[in-house]
């Protein structure tokens, strides 16, 4: 029997099944979630990059975006080449303020044969940004949320064999594609990306089959359910930014080094929110970088640590930073003064008041194994 839940906080349809497999369950984005499992998250972690991995990421916002002028309507409020995208193609964009900072980062996608457009957006954000996507776009495109929907994730190198033995013709789905499939006897929307740097599939189903298909997918020995601790520190060594740590809405797009976000379509209008300061410091260069850190030693590097030079001089901070288990030593993300973004820099990072020394790494820490097709 299920606990009552905490009157701030919501659940996902997943709660129950989280707590039958002896999960941790803490606050984050206004839901309890499983933070790990009983196999802890070393193992978690490393499980996903050697076999494959369940998530629950029912908590993120889901929505369709629907009107004739859904792609015009939407590039109002991101550089991203919306317009451009083909059927079945999906697109990692940004939703801008303003003044060009990122309100959100999110994924569209185009499902074969259908006129709306099909988006998920951050968890911690979802209810401003449908309030923000709803009022800018009012009269010309109507944003439907879709909070009947859950969302869970296989990632890993087996997540294509894991995932085709549920789910037909998935194997053909290329990488940033997404259609509809049945998975476990349940419709759904697929889509092939991958937030751990490893292939992997995310798999919008109606909330009241979200049990039933998750169940189906952790009866195969390959697959160990995931927690938010190893996927934290999954996508860290993938180099992949988090929402409200490494980029927020006082973060340009260019320092985060997310140029490659900008359609090429989109530069040459210059016709996105701050397209004139963007593509100013897109040519001109920023004052602080977006970069990787290695530690030479064994203590960890969090969030809001101050990163100096030889003098101690502060000339940065750490936005994200962890213990790599594919690595076997601390790993972090920061954002530094140009003049020191090199990789090969050494620096330092103070950790507890003591300066530990560090070096500017080149991301992803650990490479990305995504299953491209040929000419993607």
């Amino acid at each position: 029997m299920s606990m009552p839940a905490s009157p701030l906080l919501h659940r996902t349809p997943l709660y129950d099944l989280h707590v039958s497999l002896g999960a941790k369950m803490v606050p984050f984005a206004g839901y309890e979630m499983p933070v790990q499992y009983p196999a802890g998250i070393i193992r978690e972690h490393l499980h996903t990059r050697e076999h494959a991995g369940l998530f629950d990421v029912s908590h993120m916002g889901q929505a369709f975006l629907e009107g004739a002028d859904a792609d015009a309507a939407l590039e109002r409020l991101t550089p991203a080449d919306i317009a451009g995208l083909k059927d079945g193609q999906m697109r990692y964009a940004l939703l801008l303020n303003d003044t060009g900072g990122i309100k959100d980062d999110f994924m569209t996608a185009r499902l074969p044969g259908e006129s709306a457009l099909y988006l998920v957006v951050n968890a911690g954000t979802k209810d401003a940004d449908f309030a923000y996507i709803t009022e800018s776009l009012r009269g010309i495109a109507d944003l439907a949320p879709q909070p009947g929907r859950a969302l869970l994730a296989v990632q890993g190198t087996k997540a294509e064999s894991v995932l085709s033995q549920h789910a037909p013709g998935v194997a053909d789905l290329g990488f940033m594609r997404a259609g509809r499939f049945t998975v476990a006897g349940a419709p759904a929307i697929v889509s092939r990306s991958g937030y751990t740097g490893e292939d992997g599939f995310e798999i919008s189903i109606a909330a009241t089959d979200a049990e039933w298909v998750a169940r189906a997918l952790l009866a195969e020995p390959d697959v160990m359910p995931i927690g938010l601790g190893a996927r934290d520190s999954l996508r860290l060594e993938a180099g992949l930014c988090l929402y409200g740590h490494d980029i927020d809405e006082g973060t340009s797009p260019i320092s985060a080094g997310l140029a490659w976000v900008i359609g090429k379509r989109r530069k040459l209008a210059r016709d996105f929110p701050a397209a004139e300061k963007i593509m100013a410091e897109l040519f001109a260069g920023t004052n602080r970088k977006r970069v990787g850190l290695k530690l030479s030693d064994k203590a960890p590097a969090r969030e809001g640590a101050e990163i100096v030079d030889a003098a101690g001089a502060i000339i940065g901070r750490v936005t994200s930073g962890g213990y790599s288990p594919s690595l076997g030593q601390p790993i972090a993300m920061g954002y530094i003064a140009t003049e020191f973004s090199g990789d090969g820099t050494e620096v330092a990072i103070t950790v507890r008041g003591v300066p530990r020394q560090a070096v500017v790494a080149p991301m992803p820490f650990v490479p990305h194994r995504y299953k491209r097709k040929s000419g993607e």
